[in-house]
């Protein structure tokens, strides 16, 4: 376990393990941070896996936590390394098990007086129309040709089926279909658990949530946006489910049998890695690759099935009901990026793991819609607090490569949250504060509780108090699904 001490600060809200801390590190490990997160942060041993990380062969500049830092499988869960592409490696923990578990956040022109009087019945037909928990499948089933059809063309896939507006796709990173993916790649065993969980919700953290615009802080860019103070937003976050676990456990089981070959020392077993242009690590980029784009489609049919729910309720009252993209980002992750490193432009493997890309405005990967003022950055809480809409900026691009953090972070393990905290109790007290709750299992609930995370403001203002990316809009409950 590290001691505040050994960490230099830098600046407020960055602090730094130097690279001489433990002989093994290749570069420094930087962590974003408060003092208040410092003291949760410090709690576990996600920091000694930010300097594990920071041992990677061919790491860039330094291995980087973001302020929702909190342990995971290799890296930590906030965790951003990139690599060179020639003498790197890929790493699965650097991506995570939830292969492109995301978020992404629709918008209406309803407002909060016109929606009041329907939210309970939305927020039960929601429930009902939204397959959520474990193992839970949907009404979907694909399987064979169709199945690598989503997972070769991601969320396009889903939109040529019906599934959404071809525009949605401008609103997606990678427009929903990354194409280096090779579904050939993606063992049997995952495709089969995929079956039937495409529009699916999944359980843990995975929520869909009816949210109330409370506060503005940029007004031209909420503009842009189209984001006004009491309008109504809807936000999805899920991933890829059985089929991305399965693969993560795929490629560590195939990665472990081929260390011999590479010599390769481990400061921890968790953290296996291949070189990236090798046989195994392109292999198991491409079906990294399809299982994000089994995401991409997810979310998107998802998005679907909840303008279905808005358009049956509202519109035979005489209610607005559309709801737009505003974007899509995804968490768990490694893409092929080129950013400037010592003054040169390289292309590198940036693995975020629990982190969500924050580009700058002008940047050619954005969206010709928001290239004026940045990438949209998506950043839920908890349940019961608050999420952040933000755009990102050229500090991030030259600092973390262009990323930021992807939530709150916990700072209490599920185990312990369903100890100490009462499932129906906690449904009771968010109900009484006028947010409707849908779990199907009250322990999953406790699991989720707002006291099992960081304080998602003080987040948000590490974020952007250290200029990684710049506060649009607050978000806040008024319905909430969950996953069991």
């Amino acid at each position: 376990m590290l001691d505040k001490k050994d960490l230099l600060k830098i600046e407020e809200y960055l602090y730094e393990i130097p690279r001489n801390f433990r002989p093994d590190m290749r570069v420094p490990a930087r962590i974003y941070a408060s003092e208040k997160l410092l003291e949760a942060i410090l709690t576990d041993e996600s920091l000694i896996q930010a300097i594990n990380v920071a041992t990677l062969p061919g790491i860039q500049k330094y291995s980087l936590a973001m302020p929702d830092i909190h342990q995971g499988y290799g890296f930590p869960i906030g965790g951003v390394a990139a690599t060179d592409l020639e003498t790197g490696v890929i790493s699965p923990g650097g991506i995570g098990y939830d292969i492109n578990c995301g978020v992404r956040v629709l918008r209406s022109d309803i407002t909060l007086s016109e929606i009041k009087p329907h939210l309970e019945e939305i927020a039960n037909q929601l429930h009902r129309s939204v397959p959520s928990g474990v193992g839970r499948g949907g009404k979907i089933v694909a399987k064979g040709k169709e199945l690598d059809n989503y997972l070769s063309f991601g969320a396009a896939y889903a939109v040529k089926k019906g599934y959404g507006l071809a525009e949605d796709l401008d609103c997606i990173e990678e427009g929903g279909s990354f194409n280096v993916a090779q579904p050939s790649n993606v063992t049997e065993k995952a495709k089969k658990r995929g079956e039937d969980q495409i529009g699916t919700l999944g359980s843990g953290n995975h929520f869909l949530e009816v949210q109330r615009i409370e506060q503005i802080f940029d007004f031209e860019t909420a503009k842009a946006l189209g984001l006004e103070k009491d309008g109504i937003t809807v936000m999805i976050h899920t991933g890829s489910r059985g089929l991305g676990h399965q693969t993560c456990t795929d490629y560590l089981r195939f990665f472990y049998k081929k260390l011999p070959e590479y010599w390769f020392r481990l400061p921890d077993r968790e953290l296996i890695y291949v070189p990236f242009n090798s046989k195994e690590g392109q292999r198991y980029f491409s079906a990294m690759a399809a299982a994000a784009n089994y995401a991409w489609a997810n979310r998107q049919v998802i998005t679907h099935l909840v303008r279905e729910v808005f358009r049956e309720i509202l519109k035979p009252k005489g209610v607005k009901y559309d709801l737009n993209l505003i974007y899509d980002v995804a968490h768990n992750i490694a893409k092929v990026e080129e950013h400037e490193i010592d003054g040169k432009k390289m292309k590198v493997c940036v693995h975020r793991k629990g982190a969500t890309r924050a580009f700058p405005a002008g940047h050619p990967d954005i969206p010709e819609k928001y290239r004026s003022i940045g990438q949209p950055v998506l950043i839920p809480g908890d349940m019961g607090t608050a999420s952040y809409i933000l755009v990102g900026t050229q500090k991030a691009m030259s600092h973390t490569f262009g990323s930021v953090c992807h939530g709150a972070g916990r700072v209490m393990s599920r185990m312990r949250a369903k100890r100490m905290i009462r499932g129906d109790q906690l449904k009771a007290e968010l109900e009484k504060k006028g947010i409707f709750i849908r779990s199907d299992s009250l322990s999953g609930l406790a699991e989720e509780a707002p006291q099992a995370y960081k304080n998602i403001d003080e987040v948000v203002k590490v974020v952007a108090g250290a200029g990684l990316a710049r506060k649009v809009a607050r978000l806040v409950p008024l319905a909430v699904i969950k996953g069991s």
